[in-house]
């Protein structure tokens, strides 16, 4: 018989308490069988956690009514962009929120917060620290400019808040650690980002003195919509396009940003394709040719070339 089989059912499908089981008549002798895991102390699942959020909706059946998921943890939960040395930390951060102790399990980080600092967000059963709190939190782990790709995140794709409740937030928590850094990220968040490669592009241009760009900028022309580039300068009309490898691995995306730098240049717009090393290594280049762009751009026409139709071909 699968071992499954002989917990109550309301213990199959998801990780458990010891004495959550043992309260529903399980016996204690099955409960050290060593076909079930135990990612952390006092808890069960069925099969071991592989992921961060695997691994905190491990550890759920430890948090009291006043614990949720903060820090890291709760980023990973609300699908925000982390960097890639972050991933290799597999402890799950937890916050008690009031005046009662903080978490203590191996395998956690345990922190505290007052009551008035911090909400709590459900996903699903998960208890999450609020998202502009967790944009605070996370100014202990991150730079200025990753947690600028977080905020872009919380208000531009994933809508979890507002910059105005950004700004609420940090103000609630000034006087605070880290609280330098989080209004520093928080004076260049802004909504309208659809992706961190996004919001790298911009800040690799702000950082070399070029002016903010337009986010995500509907092109249209005579009344006529063209497209929707990525960072545009419209008076210049400069438009730049952030290639990940899904534009270069998916044939249909490949064919629907030829087709857009068509349409852009047939109404006298400049498209130009940025890349990781433009926001990397290669990124005073880029810098230095968009200035160039858009210093043509406002002087007149980008295409020298005659107007004039050709000949027929008779």
């Amino acid at each position: 018989m699968p071992i499954p089989d002989r917990f109550p059912p309301a213990l199959r499908e998801r990780p458990f308490r010891v004495r959550e089981a043992l309260r529903r008549g399980v016996p204690a002798s099955r409960l050290r069988s060593r076909r079930l895991h135990r990612p952390f102390h006092g808890t069960r699942c069925w099969t071991p956690p592989a992921s961060p959020t695997e691994r905190a909706r491990a550890v759920a059946p430890r948090l009291r009514h006043d614990q949720a998921f903060s820090h890291t943890t709760a980023a990973q939960l609300l699908g925000l962009p982390l960097p890639r040395r972050l991933e290799a930390d597999q402890r799950v951060h937890v916050t008690t929120i009031g005046k009662d102790q903080a978490l203590r399990v191996r395998g956690t980080v345990g922190h505290r917060t007052r009551a008035h600092l911090a909400s709590v967000v459900r996903s699903g059963t998960t208890r999450i620290v609020d998202p502009a709190t967790t944009f605070v939190m996370l100014a202990a782990f991150l730079t200025v400019d990753e947690l600028v790709i977080a905020g872009d995140a919380l208000v531009g794709w994933l809508n979890w808040c507002t910059v105005d409740e950004l700004a609420a937030v940090v103000d609630r928590h000034r006087g605070g650690r880290h609280i330098r850094k989080a209004r520093a990220a928080l004076i260049e968040v802004r909504p309208g980002s659809r992706s961190p490669g996004e919001t790298r592009l911009r800040l690799a241009l702000l950082r070399r003195g070029l002016p903010e760009p337009t986010l995500n900028h509907d092109v249209v022309v005579a009344g006529r919509w063209i497209a929707c580039v990525d960072l545009a300068y419209p008076d210049a009309r400069v438009a730049i396009e952030y290639e990940s490898d899904l534009h270069r691995s998916d044939p249909r995306t490949f064919r629907k940003d030829l087709t857009r730098g068509e349409h852009l240049k047939d109404v006298d717009w400049w498209l130009v394709r940025a890349t990781a090393e433009d926001v990397g290594s290669l990124a005073d280049a880029f810098a230095q040719r968009i200035r160039k762009l858009l210093s043509t751009g406002m002087a007149g026409r980008h295409d020298t070339r005659s107007r004039h139709l050709l000949p027929s071909i008779s």
